[in-house]
């Protein structure tokens, strides 16, 4: 079982309400759990380039109310290429960042799912018969 000491968060993609909210409550409770945190800033880019920067309670406090998010995001189109996550996968590594958290939307999510080799979690698919709703026309 992977025993974690320390994680990496990033925000990627369009900027959007609560990204603040949600980056400060993974430092929290990663650090309620005795856990180191990395903040990446610009997303999947400073994933690529190693641009971390250590976070604590501190580096997110007051930051609810402010907009964007302060990890910053950008566009990263050699995250696209198997050389580029082969180039983030490393400086994770040097790193020594046992586990990421993306926080985004679709985009997002499809770059992590690019970064791992782990299957997309179960709650993205289903397999299970659905049946329609009462509020379906037929």
């Amino acid at each position: 079982m992977l025993s974690l000491r320390r994680i990496g968060v990033l925000t990627s993609g369009g900027d959007a309400p609560g990204m603040n909210a949600c980056v400060r409550a993974v430092v929290r409770t990663a650090i309620a759990h005795d856990l180191e945190v990395r903040g990446i800033r610009r997303g999947f880019e400073g994933l690529v380039e190693g641009d971390f920067v250590e976070m604590d309670g501190r580096s997110v406090s007051n930051i609810v109310q402010t907009g964007g998010t302060i990890l910053k995001s950008a566009r990263c189109p050699r995250f696209r290429e198997e050389e580029g996550r082969a180039e983030a996968a490393r400086q994770v590594e040097e790193a020594d960042i046992d586990a990421l958290v993306a926080i985004g939307g679709d985009g997002t999510f499809s770059g992590a799912q690019r970064s791992s080799a782990a299957p997309a979690p179960s709650t993205t698919t289903s397999s299970a018969p659905t049946r329609p709703s009462a509020t379906t026309r037929r």
